[in-house]
């Protein structure tokens, strides 16, 4: 039960890639990420932009639920639009589109690690590359901003332009500003994240790069990139999110590091639970060769029908 329980490819995953997004969360990197995002984009694309952070902010964990969503009315309101609008959109986008993103994140080696759990019950071989799902939930992010964006200006919105606002609600902020530490702490993290991305390319680019297969391939299984994705999502969240914090006053040292870690493994105790149960059922119905006997008996059952192949 133990061994079974450690082996459980998908918890060392995710455990390990929310390590340093926790720590990109905690400095508050990610949050002024989003909201300059949001800053720097025009009036007329407003609620594609609102819509693509929200799917966006599930890199952060629950970042979308705690800060897209009343940033959404906020900066709806602020731009003279109804803020019960730039909520909707940002619900859609954070709720809706859950999961969905274009970028590598938590979610990927997750799903990848399930699917290599639910794969070697069938073939004990097998390798799912961490990335795999990544073409499906980088399309499905930009068709639910396109459906978002349509429903929220041509549904929602026309529903709500005369819903009165409350006479004591706050007067619109200007989010247009930031703090000359927090442009300052962004500017060097981003910085510190864009020179990571520029090693590991020019650590690629060698035909007898380490990280790429004997063959010399990149996207191969056996390529040791492939089977860094969640070292390297690790690396690049905690880098950038050391040096905001140092650098904006919000990490002091070493052990406000160490406390958005423990912090971000204290949300995971329902995950680490369930992952527990998985891990066994897995186990206990390959062992048991009940999936051979629902193949056998399946077979046997669309024989008996007797269909026409055509």
């Amino acid at each position: 039960m133990v061994t079974t329980f450690t082996s459980f490819a998908p918890m060392g995953i995710v455990l390990v890639a929310m390590l340093g997004v926790g720590v990109a969360d905690a400095s508050g990197f990610i949050t002024t990420g989003l909201k300059k995002m949001l800053n720097v984009t025009p009036k007329k694309l407003l609620t594609p932009a609102l819509i693509l952070v929200a799917i966006v902010s599930h890199t952060a964990a629950d970042a979308g639920y705690v800060l897209v969503i009343p940033l959404g009315g906020i900066i709806f309101h602020a731009a003279g639009r109804h803020p019960l609008v730039g909520i909707a959109a940002a619900f859609a986008g954070v709720s809706g589109g859950f999961s969905a993103n274009f970028i590598p994140a938590g979610i990927d080696p997750l799903l990848a690690g399930f699917t290599q759990s639910a794969a070697n019950v069938l073939d004990k071989d097998y390798v799912v590359n961490p990335l795999a799902n990544l073409y499906f939930t980088g399309l499905s992010s930009f068709l639910i901003v396109g459906i978002g964006w349509y429903v929220t200006e041509k549904i929602i919105e026309p529903r709500l332009s005369k819903m009165p606002i409350d006479d004591d609600a706050e007067k619109a902020p200007d989010l247009g500003s930031f703090t000359a530490i927090e442009s300052k702490a962004f500017n060097r993290a981003g910085l510190a994240m864009l020179a990571g991305i520029a090693l590991l390319v020019v650590a690629l680019i060698p035909e007898s790069s380490a990280l790429r297969s004997p063959e010399g391939e990149l996207t191969a299984f056996s390529a040791p990139l492939m089977k860094s994705i969640v070292p390297l999502i690790f690396i690049l969240f905690v880098i950038p999110g050391v040096v905001y914090g140092r650098v904006a006053g919000t990490f002091a040292n070493q052990s406000d590091i160490i406390k958005a870690m423990s912090t971000t493994m204290s949300t995971m105790g329902s995950y680490l639970v369930m992952s527990f149960f998985c891990a066994q059922f897995l186990v206990a119905f390959s062992q048991s060769n009940i999936g051979t006997l629902l193949a056998l008996e399946g077979a046997a059952f669309l024989k008996a029908l007797n269909m026409p192949v055509s």
